[in-house]
């Protein structure tokens, strides 16, 4: 089986979650999940999609439903039976306020909201809502941390072709173990569940309520042994926290990715120690494109650079386009347009007219490209860096300051395991940054240490005004993402 992240993938014969279906049929006896120290067969998964199938077949056809997906087997063959029966399914968070599923479930059109073994809610028709484009498969949200979380339709044969070249590149087939530690709403579980479920490989599924304990995570690890684990790197911080104090490591990982946020140096430079066994890899992507770049990092991590992007998957295109609108060719930096084959057609709902889908800039080509919002810089030899957010630029005392290059900045300290840089508005400079930096156990770093660090590295400006250190772990997003306003308005109030 080739295992290179970069073969280009044939389709598998009909579609993925007829896949899994067959692999039922072969091996039904065959894990296809682990869950809370339980194994759930193939049989046992497609035999409970059967049974939801049936409650289906009362409700109206040619309607997006709506599930929130609370991680379980129940859950998962109830997106199952969906997919089975073509009906377009909406996956909120489980964590969202009733107001804002209300939005959601508006725009997408759902009159009817599913539980597990339970009848479906209705729910009063939305007036309005834009119909899902036709081979609508699921329909996933963004994370919301700009309001609120926007829906992205996802095409059946956007999945396949996903799937296909998931499974040949990171070698999953029969009996594969791939960890799941992404909630169910995530475009991750694209990877994690479904392309293992279609190869006949083993979801092992991470339990929410030990997503935060370093120990529980690592003796799951240990005891069912993945080859294949996707996750943001707080999962590889506790993983490493934990395997370091108790002095174990994991060979059974093969392949382990890293994606959703930015890697620190430092905990990089530590993975090949808890991971001996592992090829590692930076993977790029946004909801709206699915997985856009892969770059393997090869022979010893450099702590104080930050990992390229990496190559385009087979059948992606990127552009680099500046401020006035220009695609750029060469060294430089500019917004990045991706164009993939696995991406979404546009959002639903008030979104659809944000003009994040956009055609190319220059009307060089008929393809539809999607606007990231990041900041990338390409340098001579044509490597691609993310800066940061293009959204998230401000200006102090007249200087254009990005935060995050901020954080990337504190991160390479081999003194900090975790950083949050907020800009927030001041009556002279405009904006002044504040920052809080998480520092390693028994480092004894310092503000001013620190201060040096990032004066060695930035603009006078892109100081913050405000630095604290703390022992404690940051606050975090449901994506696994530090929670910049929590992080730093809290601490701030306590100091």
């Amino acid at each position: 089986m080739d295992s290179s992240p970069t073969t280009v993938a044939a389709t598998p014969t009909g579609t993925f979650v007829h896949a899994v279906v067959d692999h039922a049929r072969r091996a039904p006896e065959a894990t296809a999940l682990a869950w809370r120290e339980h194994a759930v067969s193939y049989g046992a998964l497609v035999r409970r999609a059967t049974l939801e199938r049936e409650r289906l077949a009362h409700l109206p056809t040619g309607e997006p439903l709506a599930l929130p997906a609370v991680k379980s087997p129940r859950t998962l063959a109830l997106i199952l039976a969906c997919l089975l029966e073509r009906r377009p399914l909406l996956l909120p968070a489980p964590t969202l306020g009733e107001d804002v599923l209300d939005k959601l479930y508006a725009q997408a059109g759902v009159r009817h909201v599913l539980t597990a073994g339970k009848p479906p809610a209705a729910r009063a028709a939305a007036d309005g809502a834009r119909r899902c484009p036709g081979d609508t498969a699921l329909l996933l949200t963004t994370s919301g941390s700009t309001g609120t979380p926007k829906i992205v339709p996802l095409g059946a044969a956007a999945l396949d072709r996903f799937t296909g070249w998931a499974g040949r590149a990171f070698g999953i087939g029969p009996g594969t173990a791939v960890l799941n530690y992404a909630p169910l709403n995530f475009d991750l579980c694209l990877l994690d569940v479904w392309t293992t479920l279609a190869r006949g490989g083993r979801v092992v599924l991470v339990d929410p309520d030990r997503a935060t304990r370093g120990g529980a995570l690592l003796d799951l690890v240990a005891r069912e042994r993945p080859e294949v684990v996707q996750s943001v790197p707080m999962f590889y911080r506790l993983l490493t926290d934990a395997a370091r104090e108790q002095g174990r490591t994991l060979p059974s990982v093969r392949h382990a990715v890293i994606t959703g946020d930015s890697m620190p140096g430092a905990l990089l430079a530590e993975l090949p120690s808890v991971l001996p066994g592992a090829r590692l890899y930076n993977l790029y992507g946004c909801t709206e494109t699915n997985d856009s770049f892969l770059h393997e990092v090869r022979g010893a991590p450099d702590p104080g650079r930050p990992l390229p992007l990496g190559q385009p998957l087979p059948g992606v295109h990127a552009l680099l386009v500046t401020g006035d609108g220009a695609v750029l060719d060469g060294p430089g930096t500019g917004e990045l347009y991706v164009s993939t084959s696995f991406q979404s057609e546009g959002y639903l709902g008030t979104a659809a007219a944000s003009g994040a889908f956009v055609p190319h800039p220059e009307r060089a080509d008929g393809r539809r490209w999607f606007r990231t919002g990041d900041l990338v810089c390409r340098s001579a030899d044509g490597a691609l860096t993310l800066v940061g957010r293009k959204d998230f630029q401000v200006k102090v005392r007249g200087v254009r300051v990005n935060p995050q290059e901020v954080e990337h900045r504190l991160l390479d300290h081999p003194g900090v395991t975790e950083a949050a840089v907020l800009a927030l508005p001041d009556p002279v400079a405009g904006h002044a940054l504040h920052a809080v930096a998480r520092r390693t156990p028994g480092s004894g770093l310092n503000s001013l240490t620190l201060r040096g660090h990032l004066a060695r590295g930035l603009a006078r400006a892109a100081i913050p005004s405000t630095l604290l250190i703390t022992d404690d772990p940051l606050p975090r997003t449901s994506t696994g993402k530090v929670d910049r306003d929590r992080a730093v308005r809290d601490r701030r109030t306590a100091a």
